[in-house]
């Protein structure tokens, strides 16, 4: 403790960053399997990489009908936010989620008196009307499909570590795997300027881990601020999602950092707190507070990064784009893990998330928390291998 809070005071004096991760080495070859991958000049991410070792099986035909969702859905937003969401004709009975999630067009307070003197009520003007014309085969994802990749993005503080156990999972049944390390977390290079970690350089990092190992069909996990890439990969590349998993996501609202928050304060003073944060996120995030859940947190190499690069990536999430509307644009089959005992997302968010959404399924595991993927590995691999495997009838 009293290390920490003298670095924090040379921080201060010295305008430097403590602890902040120094740049790799541009080479790209895979190190215990792990590939350095430079999105741009000097910025390098280290990515786990599992490309299993198989043949490539012939692939059989699957006839058009088998799979196919066809949705059409007319979704109009008002000026007071408030979002109307209709499924339009019969095609609608083969959507799995398809619910009016606001109230119909309210009435203006000031109404137009008649000539009965009874007064009519104005229906308000639509701010955007947009329509969603779905017509997607979902197929199941098997591990000897070599067109399948699947990606895990962690959140903020974490790493790719933390998907240890399920990378470990869906390797051994032949699944290829991809998780990076964000910009300043885990191996990854840590550019000392705040702008290297908004949500739209973050967004760009993804979009080149993406580009460089996708396939025919593609699954996303995320999990907390991961699941903002995910969905903004998701919206940039519909063709090429096949499915999207949330894991403790949160509600589909607009990003925008928070103006009273601890992580505004100086660098120098988060460091000396963060002996206090990590105990704060270690209450938080996990069920329980025991020997096992530290040890997780710990080989998990979750809130292990400097003061610099926490502070820049929570004042970084900006992205007004990502609202409800955003979301409900969203064609590609959805599925929403949440820890119940999660004190940083309610379950009310996810929730919220499942009206919005297409085509969306929540599942809940009641002894979870935000680090469900830790706590109940077992849990959220069969959960996840299922909707992998799922395809519609």
């Amino acid at each position: 403790m009293l290390t920490t809070i003298t670095e924090g005071l040379l921080c201060c004096l010295l305008g430097k960053t403590p602890n902040a991760v120094g740049p790799l080495e541009s080479s790209l070859e895979s190190r215990d399997g792990f590939t350095f991958l430079e999105v741009k000049p000097g910025r390098i991410l280290r990515i786990h990489h599992a490309l299993p070792d198989r043949p490539e099986p012939p692939e059989s035909p699957v006839a058009p009908e088998r799979g196919a969702v066809r949705c059409k859905r007319r979704i109009t937003l008002y000026r007071n936010g408030q979002l109307l969401i209709e499924n339009l004709g019969p095609e609608s009975l083969a959507c799995q989620n398809s619910a009016e999630v606001a109230e119909p067009e309210a009435p203006d307070p000031a109404g137009i008196p008649s000539k009965d003197g009874v007064a009519k009520r104005r229906k308000r003007k639509p701010k955007k009307v947009v329509t969603v014309d779905c017509e997607k085969r979902i197929t199941s994802c098997k591990g000897t499909h070599g067109d399948v990749v699947l990606f895990f993005i962690h959140g903020v503080g974490g790493s790719l570590d933390i998907w240890k156990e399920q990378l470990e999972f869906f390797s051994k049944l032949g699944y290829e795997v991809v998780a990076p390390d964000l910009a300043g977390h885990g191996c990854s290079s840590a550019p000392p300027v705040a702008a290297a970690y908004t949500f739209y350089a973050l967004a760009e990092d993804m979009r080149a881990v993406f580009k460089r190992y996708a396939k025919k069909r593609n699954i996303l996990v995320g999990h907390s601020y991961g699941v903002s890439f995910c969905t903004f990969l998701a919206h940039e590349y519909p063709e090429l999602v096949h499915k999207v998993i949330m894991i403790n996501g949160g509600g589909p609202t607009a990003l925008e950092p928070s103006l009273c928050s601890i992580f505004n304060l100086p660098p120098c003073v988060l460091h000396c707190l963060s002996p206090c944060l990590a105990w704060s996120f270690l209450k938080a995030g996990f069920a329980r507070q025991g020997a096992k859940e530290k040890q997780l947190l710990k080989e998990g190499n979750a809130f292990n990064v400097s003061s610099f690069v926490l502070r820049a990536t929570m004042s970084g999430q900006y992205w007004p784009e990502g609202d409800e509307l955003y979301h409900a644009e969203l064609a590609v089959p959805v599925l929403l893990v949440h820890g119940m005992h999660d004190k940083f997302v309610p379950v009310e968010e996810d929730q919220r998330m499942a009206e919005i959404l297409l085509i969306a399924f929540l599942k809940v595991i009641d002894e979870g928390s935000h680090m469900v993927m830790l706590e109940c590995p077992d849990t959220v691999n069969t959960l996840l291998h299922e909707f992998v495997l799922w395809e519609p009838d």
